[in-house]
């Protein structure tokens, strides 16, 4: 029998992509899959040592995994309209060279952040901790990805939508490529 590993994000429409694997609902003599969730930063790491057999990652890491990994075409997300978003404390004037919390050196929302803040200093933190390190003074700004840009603390507000950044590179509205699944 093969077993394959399957790794995610704990994002919630991740976890019901992989939702029938997790809870033993596809069963197969050959083939025996092992569901793992970890944070984006985490996979785009494991990927770049090619680690799991099938893994989420941001679709800014794979030129850099292209000769390992293929894109699988289904599992994808893309944002039309929204995306990260750069949050900060409601009022707060960023200085040019501000402290910013982002997910990961390898996000989709990194690669656009650096693009549109070249001068900022970046800190790596986990998605979850974001909110809370603008909240303590920890960091000026930070990047929400996830569930997080729906339901944010009242005191911050958005700085900037990286979507509107991906707008300005495309010239046209394209939709933003943030991450899929990619298979060794």
């Amino acid at each position: 029998m093969s077993i394959y590993t399957i790794a995610h994000s704990p994002d919630a429409d991740d976890i019901f992509m992989f939702y029938a694997i997790k809870f033993g609902w596809i069963s197969s003599k050959e083939i025996k899959f092992k569901n793992i969730a970890l944070d984006i930063e985490t996979l785009n790491e494991k990927a770049i040592e090619s680690f799991f057999d099938i893994t989420a990652i941001s679709f800014a890491l794979y030129p850099y995994i292209k000769d390992e990994y293929a894109l699988l075409k289904t599992a994808v997300s893309f944002g039309k309209g929204y995306g990260p978003k750069l949050i900060k404390k409601r009022g707060k004037r960023l200085k040019k060279s501000f402290k910013v919390a982002l997910s990961g050196k390898f996000t989709t929302n990194a690669m656009l952040f650096k693009i549109a803040y070249p001068n900022a200093k970046i800190i790596y933190m986990n998605f979850l901790k974001i909110e809370e390190a603008i909240l303590k003074d920890k960091v000026d700004a930070g990047v929400l990805i996830h569930e997080s840009i729906l339901d944010f603390d009242n005191s911050l507000e958005v700085e900037k939508e990286l979507w509107d950044v991906w707008l300005e590179l495309a010239k046209k509205e394209l939709p933003l490529p943030l991450g899929g699944m990619a298979i060794r």
